[in-house]
């Protein structure tokens, strides 16, 4: 698990970021040591649940095996996947990350609605928990 990044099951998964206190600047992945941005004098970094919805910004598709340091299984075949830049609807922050199992570009179009739901990256031998980006109502 990627701790401190996420929280929850099901409809209560959310990611977590911070929030400046002193300009309400919210970060993702979270900041633990000061405000990012260059205007604030800084305030207390609070963690704070980000939206669980979102806009497609952007997406594109993996057609190749990324080189090192990507960690994958090179005596397995690859298997592309569709990777969704996500506008978080309250924060107005986007946020990268894989589409969920079966969910490929065909699926997706600009500014179409996605949630965060709970995802595993497979590496060798191993597998982490993630997050996920699935159209909302699909069932993937």
């Amino acid at each position: 698990m990627i701790t401190g990044w996420f929280t929850g099951e099901g409809d209560g998964f959310r990611l977590l970021g911070t929030r400046c206190a002193s300009c309400a600047s919210v970060f993702f992945p979270r900041e633990d040591v000061h405000c990012r941005n260059p205007h604030c004098a800084g305030g207390t970094l609070e963690e704070t649940p980000l939206s669980r919805t979102g806009r497609v910004w952007s997406y594109t598709d993996t057609r190749y095996r990324p080189p090192s340091p990507y960690v994958s299984d090179a005596e397995l075949p690859w298997e592309p996947y569709a990777l969704i830049a996500v506008e978080l609807a309250a924060e107005r922050i986007v946020v990268l990350g894989q589409a969920a199992p079966g969910i490929t570009v065909a699926d997706l179009a600009v500014g179409m609605e996605v949630e965060a739901v709970e995802g595993v990256l497979q590496g060798v031998g191993e597998t982490t928990a993630t997050w996920n980006w699935r159209p909302t109502g699909a069932t993937s």
